[in-house]
């Protein structure tokens, strides 16, 4: 996946690489990056591409699959699908806040300044406004 479709992983973390996966292709789809009925790359060029197992990348789709990203067509990969304005989960929609404020505090521990984190926060609440 060329640029700006770059979804990058670190094997080093100790985040599961197929949670990495999941968040990195997540934020392309919000972002706009595929069309509804674009199809992704294969798993196995994914894989190959992230240098994971097929297996990994596999899940990744799965769980997009059942948050109603993709389509999972055998024999014809991934799909993605038109999920303009889904209906949040209820237990989405009240641990959001919560998430936000924790992945806030992780970053200002790993030293990220306060006003590179506004900047950024700035620049994406910008972005969401944008249908």
């Amino acid at each position: 996946m060329g640029s700006p479709r770059t979804l990058r992983i670190d094997l080093a973390s100790p985040r599961p690489v197929y949670e990495q996966i999941v968040s990195g292709l997540r934020a392309l789809l919000v972002a706009g990056e595929f069309a509804p009925g674009e199809q992704l790359p294969t798993v196995r060029q994914l894989a190959i591409d992230l240098g994971v197992h097929h297996n990994t990348v596999a899940e990744s789709y799965r769980v997009l699959a059942e948050e109603g990203w993709l389509e999972l067509r055998r024999g014809r990969g991934a799909v993605v699908l038109d999920r303009r304005e889904p209906k949040p989960l209820t237990v989405a929609k009240h641990g959001f806040g919560r998430h936000l404020e924790e992945l806030v505090a992780k970053a200002i521990t790993d030293g990220v300044p306060r006003s590179a984190l506004a900047e950024q926060m700035a620049a994406l609440a910008e972005k969401l406004r944008k249908p």
